[in-house]
């Protein structure tokens, strides 16, 4: 095929898949309730006995966000899953259509669902008191960091959506994706952690995406990394990000031809 057959194939996909969200609205209010009941109970229910050194809306914001955009792309496993089991793909391997971009669609499709459902939770944060010290480059910037921690996200969802044979299977991937944000620093520092917890804490991907994040949005207050730290912890951020998009990219796509 050639790279405009292609690029008409994937665009066809995403417009699909995009038209598939906007008619799931359960799904579309979930992923924007459930951060929001969230964010709403740690700030005034919890947030009065955390000592973090600062307001505890500040600290806790780029937590939920991360947590509202994994929790998003993780239901894209439901999609796939649906695909797969409903011979949908089969239709489509009757078609002159690329079957590759079918997972392709699903994945940009997430990427365009997390932007809406992080920028209502921002707003909602604003209202609430959270205070941004960010400059435009600073928020492009975080932007970026959320949409590539979604992008390895999603793509490990879609390897799940492939490789399970029900909806339940594939709907208890959210749930795993969901709490992974508690065992970092998305809600307390990992210096309050027992030690057997901290050592995976410190060192699993969610946590160097929190801190890039949090460090862009609103550095220089307690808790936020500046300087060489805020730059270790965004090229860790990448470079887990960069490296688990490939891995769960490949294996999605080499599972999904084995389960054609």
């Amino acid at each position: 095929m050639s790279a405009v057959t292609l690029t008409k194939d994937a665009t066809t996909m995403v417009g699909r898949s995009l038209r598939l969200i906007t008619r799931d609205v359960d799904s579309m209010i979930t992923a924007v309730v459930l951060p929001v009941m969230i964010l709403v109970l740690f700030t005034y229910v919890f947030g009065g006995a955390m000592s973090v050194g600062t307001a505890y809306i500040t600290y806790v914001t780029p937590g939920v966000i991360l947590l509202c955009a994994g929790f998003g792309a993780g239901n894209t496993a439901l999609s796939v899953e649906h695909d797969m089991s409903s011979g949908m793909v089969e239709r489509f391997r009757s078609m002159p259509v690329a079957a590759w971009t079918v997972l392709t669609g699903h994945v940009v499709a997430s990427l365009a669902k997390t932007l809406v459902t992080t920028a209502i939770v921002f707003g909602l944060a604003l209202l609430m008191g959270f205070r941004p010290t960010a400059s435009l480059l600073d928020w492009l910037a975080a932007v970026g960091v959320i949409l590539l921690f979604v992008h390895w996200v999603t793509w490990l969802a879609t390897l799940v959506g492939v490789l399970v044979r029900s909806p339940d299977a594939a709907g208890g991937f959210s749930f795993f994706v969901m709490f992974l944000p508690y065992v970092s620093s998305a809600f307390v520092p990992v210096e309050t952690m027992p030690s057997w917890m901290r050592g995976f804490a410190e060192h699993q991907p969610v946590t160097p995406v929190i801190e890039t994040v949090r460090g862009l949005l609103v550095g220089g207050t307690p808790g936020a990394p500046t300087g060489d730290a805020l730059a270790d912890a965004a090229l860790a951020a990448v470079v887990w990000c960069v490296a688990l998009s490939v891995v769960f990219a490949t294996a999605a796509g080499l599972a999904f031809r084995v389960r054609r």
